[in-house]
């Protein structure tokens, strides 16, 4: 099957428009369920009324796992604020409206619990020693929250434009889980690009809802801790470790 050029590539897959549908090939180390668990998690938003591109087809390409979906013709919010940034504000509290909306959403099954997640990626974190894991993992059981709907990679350009309507795209990384871990992800994200952007977003986060930035930042060095999972660059692994390290060092010192 000749798909073309690429129009974007990841690290698990890589995405073509084809006859005016998005086909994602997932890359070969994959598990061989992964193409079922991610169209699943894209189904459960699709099915909450949220404005997310159409699953039309889980199937295999070339030997290849595939998810054929719903072309949405636009640009990412990302692209469109960075060409002016004047309207950066504007364009963040259309972003905070739509995650607000995403949280509103009790969330169970199909999705993986978030804890579940974490306490996974926690473990695996290569950076992390099993003094900082254990603190970790015991911060992570002792919170309490009602399971709502995290994107999990929640920012602007996971965000297309199209017809005065936003899609919300990349639902990989969703999980039930806690909100508020879920902003601080979005907070986290940005502040590896602009501490600005990240700061104007807690702030606006913050009045357009009952919480404080002192709770939403109980979740700092967990989802820190789960970063560290990821293919992260060294100067950001070492931000990572001192968000761990600032939050946690009298955890640290008592359990030693």
């Amino acid at each position: 099957m000749e798909l073309g050029q690429p129009i974007a590539k990841g690290n698990t897959a890589t995405i073509y428009l084809w006859e005016n549908k998005i086909i994602k090939i997932f890359n070969d180390y994959l598990p061989k369920s992964e193409s079922v668990y991610e169209a699943n998690k894209q189904k459960f938003a699709y099915s909450c009324g949220l404005f997310v591109p159409e699953i039309l087809d889980v199937t295999e390409i070339d030997g290849k796992q595939a998810i054929i979906m719903e072309y949405i013709k636009g640009r990412t919010m990302g692209d469109i604020l960075f060409e002016n940034r004047q309207k950066a504000e504007y364009y963040m509290k259309i972003s905070i409206d739509i995650q607000q909306r995403i949280h509103m959403i009790t969330a169970n099954d199909p999705l993986e619990p978030m804890a579940g997640k974490l306490r996974r990626q926690i473990e695996l974190a290569p950076k992390l020693d099993e003094k900082y894991k254990s603190t970790l993992i015991h911060k992570l059981d002792s919170m309490t929250y009602e399971k709502r709907l995290c994107h999990g990679d929640f920012h602007l350009f996971n965000l297309i434009m199209s017809d005065h309507k936003v899609a919300i795209i990349d639902w990989v990384d969703s999980s039930a889980g806690d909100i508020r871990a879920d902003i601080y992800r979005t907070y986290l994200l940005y502040s590896h690009f602009s501490m600005e952007l990240a700061d104007m977003y807690l702030r606006l986060y913050c009045e357009k809802s009952d919480l404080s930035k002192e709770e939403i930042f109980q979740w700092a060095p967990i989802i820190a801790g789960a970063r560290l999972s990821e293919n992260v660059s060294s100067e950001e692994s070492e931000q990572l470790m001192d968000i761990i390290s600032y939050y946690c060092p009298l955890q640290l010192r008592n359990r030693t």
